[in-house]
């Protein structure tokens, strides 16, 4: 009798409650029968094996195809150097730059309103619909000889393709919404309420700013930050445009590969292909941290 009423209870208890729903719906969500579950799951399993595996094991192996000493030979090339030297700098750049225009527009969309706001999110958003080859064109028709500002800049000595600053230029326009669009969700979700306390409390903007709007966005802008770092390292149509392909100067890693290839330098190729593709790799597990860290602070917030 005892043990009827206390399950009785238990029942009746929102969290049994909660539970016993929960369990009902995941009930629901296998009717289909047991063979279309398997079959959509090796189906899955086979697109993401042909479509991400398989390109991953392949770039691998063709890399170290020759064995560990003609990879690292490979990457010890001046031009191959040059290329991540340049990658990685251009990726500073960019990056830097993005994270400071991705602060100031989640800033300024979530904080406040204002006429135009739904203007400037479809400018963040525009690299997104534009071809990056088309993007490359734009700062051709600005900064090359027969461009807008290319009598000016020729008459000053200023090189802008063909050059670093081109490069970054291009590499900054495709990448900027990254950083941007990881935190206007947050920021418009986190809301006001602590911005005005302190405000309210003393604190000036920058006080503000730093002591409690940036500890509460500090994973999405890693997020947003890493998004961008990939996307900038491995960019290559407007890159492309805008380069000039000068070999040792201005050839990214992308580019890089594509002119080993087709010079039948497989080893060379798929060795910088490699470190792509290891990076990739690594962006994708920090992705997952961050997504976790994200999602804890959601559940935080709920509770």
């Amino acid at each position: 009798m005892t043990m009827q009423i206390a399950d009785s209870v238990s029942l009746s208890s929102p969290d049994a409650k909660a539970r016993a729903h929960a369990a009902a719906a995941q009930d629901n969500l296998r009717t289909e029968p047991k063979a279309v579950r398997i079959a959509i799951i090796t189906l899955a399993i086979l697109f993401l094996s042909v479509f991400v595996v398989l390109p991953l094991v392949v770039v691998f192996a063709q890399a170290f195809s020759k064995g560990i000493l003609a990879y690292l030979a490979a990457l010890a090339e001046p031009e191959a150097l040059a290329a991540i030297r340049l990658t990685l700098l251009v990726a500073a750049i960019s990056v830097g730059l993005n994270l400071v225009f991705g602060l100031v527009a989640a800033w300024a969309i979530a904080k406040f309103e204002f006429k135009g706001k739904t203007f400037l999110i479809t400018l963040i958003d525009l690299p997104f619909s534009v071809s990056p080859v088309i993007s490359g064109l734009v700062f051709v028709l600005l900064f090359g000889a027969q461009g807008y500002f290319g009598g000016w800049l020729r008459d000053h000595d200023i090189q802008i393709l063909f050059a670093v600053p081109g490069i970054a230029l291009a590499t900054t326009f495709v990448t900027f919404p990254f950083v941007a669009r990881a935190l206007i969700p947050l920021m418009q979700e986190q809301g006001t309420q602590e911005e005005e306390a302190a405000i309210s409390l003393g604190a000036s903007g920058l006080q503000t700013f730093f002591r409690v709007t940036l500890p509460n966005i500090k994973w999405g802008v890693l997020y947003g930050v890493l998004l961008c770092n990939a996307r900038a390292m491995g960019e290559f149509g407007a890159v492309s445009v805008v380069s000039g392909h000068i070999r040792g100067e201005t050839n990214t890693m992308p580019l890089l590969v594509e002119i080993l290839y087709n010079e039948y330098q497989f080893v060379a190729a798929f060795a910088i292909a490699s470190l792509l593709a290891m990076l990739a790799l690594i962006t994708l597990i920090a992705k997952t941290l961050l997504e976790n860290h994200l999602d804890e602070g959601h559940d935080d917030r709920d509770d």
